[in-house]
């Protein structure tokens, strides 16, 4: 039996089946992560670099987008008449599904959204039809590749391990199986089959604690 992991995925693989079970942060890496990528802020200087990380993180966390969808957003897609909007909808040109979905906002989503456009949309002549998350001044599309690496940087500084974007996905998913039923959060992903979805219907380690301090 081998295993090895695949964007947040752990695979077991054995000669006559894989089998994959999701990799998530629990309540405390969580925690520590945000609070990592918000050091600095008060600090002018790496402001910009600040408020966009955590906002592309709280994009995949709060809201469970791929990675990939993060890099092609638009400003237009987040900001409305200079208020966030108060759900993103994901056109289908950008989803990997190609078909258009919406997800409302976390409180703390559109906190950060708010000072994306105060302190680098407002300040930076950015159009609307620029992408959201440029890394440099000439407003080109971020990779994933470029997102991958700040967010591995951020977790190995935080909580001392990589992780893969694809793990803050796995993250949202998993929390909201614990307090809606499935059909939303297959509709929340994009994903067109059920099955897709029921990978996380599986415990994770904060579930086996929560039940073990219910036996006491």
């Amino acid at each position: 039996m081998g295993k090895y992991i695949h964007e947040g995925f752990f695979v077991l693989k054995c000669e006559r089946y894989v089998i994959m079970k999701i990799e998530t942060l629990t309540e405390i890496e969580t925690i520590k992560l945000l609070d990592h990528l918000l050091t600095g802020f008060a600090n002018e200087e790496k402001r910009t670099k600040v408020i966009r990380n955590y906002t592309m993180t709280l994009l995949m966390l709060d809201a469970g987008l791929r990675v990939g969808e993060v890099g092609q957003l638009l400003v237009s897609d987040l900001i409305y008449n200079s208020i966030p909007v108060t759900s993103i909808i994901i056109r289908a040109e950008i989803s990997k599904t190609h078909r258009d979905r919406q997800i409302p906002l976390s409180q703390r989503l559109s906190q950060s959204l708010k000072n994306m456009f105060t302190y680098i949309w407002s300040k930076n002549s950015y159009s609307p039809y620029n992408y959201a998350f440029a890394m440099t001044k000439k407003y080109c599309q971020p990779s994933s590749r470029q997102i991958q690496r700040i967010i591995k940087r951020a977790a190995m500084q935080s909580i001392g391990r990589p992780i893969h974007p694809h793990m803050l996905r796995h993250t949202f998913a998993t929390r909201l199986m614990r307090i809606t039923n499935i059909r939303v959060v297959q509709e929340l992903l994009g994903h067109k089959n059920l099955s897709s979805t029921q990978v996380y219907t599986h415990p994770n380690s904060d579930d086996l604690s929560e039940a073990i301090k219910h036996l006491c």
